[in-house]
């Protein structure tokens, strides 16, 4: 009587793939730089030398100011408001920076009520956030924060984060490779969401609370008192609060979780400004 052989399916998933990305990973991990934040002790990896994230920073930087040539503001009085506060802003950063910027700062006309800071010190502001700002100390408020992501370096590092896990999903997408379709659509795509809500967006807020701290020192080293930092992020939550989405589903803290964080990080920041004034010439 001939014995009957059962068959056996091959298996739709292989770890070898999600081996090989992870491995790589690990080596990406150890070969990374360690740098300490000097302002909050914070430790981060990046995979960019500072030459070459500021290099970066430069490409990304001659392209806004040839797209928005039309608009940049060269003289009058809102470039010299900026230009003064961003050079108070940058001695405070340099007494702490483990990098030295050359900083430089375009006004651009717009409604927008944005500013940004590319790594290596290129600062962009649109006019439509100095009536927000109100005040030099408001315009502190914004630029510090701005700068402060340069100095942190938040951009090497959330490009190095960024390659970790694109990796370990490229890796779980070829052991996946033999599953039917529609099942390893539905996989990657519970990946993808976990990916995004559970370490992607959360660092980003991570890395918007310490820029929001380290900005508020720098203002306050700057001579600018701090307390009007949450004057300006009441206004921006009156402005913008009721279209924002959910914390949970932003890249940046809401509003009264940024309120509530300066009126933590106020003492240190009060005691910044004190120092400031002590060592301030007589009038």
């Amino acid at each position: 009587m001939p014995i009957k052989l059962e068959r056996k399916h091959a298996c739709p998933f292989t770890l070898v793939p999600l081996l090989i990305a992870l491995g790589f990973v690990l080596f990406k991990l150890y070969t990374a730089s360690k740098v300490t934040n000097p302002e909050t002790g914070r430790t981060a990896r990046v995979g960019l030398n500072p030459e070459q994230e500021q290099k970066l920073g430069l490409e990304a930087y001659a392209q806004v100011k040839k797209d928005e040539a039309a608009k940049i503001v060269l003289t009058g009085p809102e470039i010299d408001l900026v230009k003064r506060v961003t050079n108070k802003l940058a001695k405070a950063a340099a007494e702490k920076a483990i990098v030295n910027y050359n900083w430089e700062v375009s006004v651009i006309q717009s409604h927008e009520k944005n500013a940004f800071c590319l790594p290596g010190g290129k600062i962009v502001v649109y006019t439509g956030i100095i009536p927000v700002a109100r005040n030099e100390a408001g315009l502190a408020t914004v630029l510090g924060h701005e700068m402060a992501h340069a100095t942190s370096r938040h951009g090497a590092e959330r490009l190095f984060r960024s390659e970790i896990i694109k990796t370990i999903l490229g890796g779980a997408q070829q052991s996946l490779a033999q599953m039917d379709p529609n099942q390893r659509q539905t996989i990657m795509g519970a990946l993808g969401a976990g990916a995004k809500y559970g370490a992607t967006l959360p660092f980003s807020r991570e890395q918007e609370s310490e820029a929001d701290h380290i900005g508020l020192l720098y203002m306050a080293r700057a001579g600018y008192d701090p307390k009007e930092a949450i004057g300006f992020w009441q206004r921006m939550d009156e402005l913008l609060g009721k279209g924002s989405p959910s914390e949970f589903m932003s890249d940046h803290p809401s509003h009264g979780t940024r309120i509530s964080q300066l009126k933590a990080w106020m003492p240190e920041a009060e005691k910044e400004f004190t120092q400031y004034h002590s060592r301030a010439p007589a009038a």
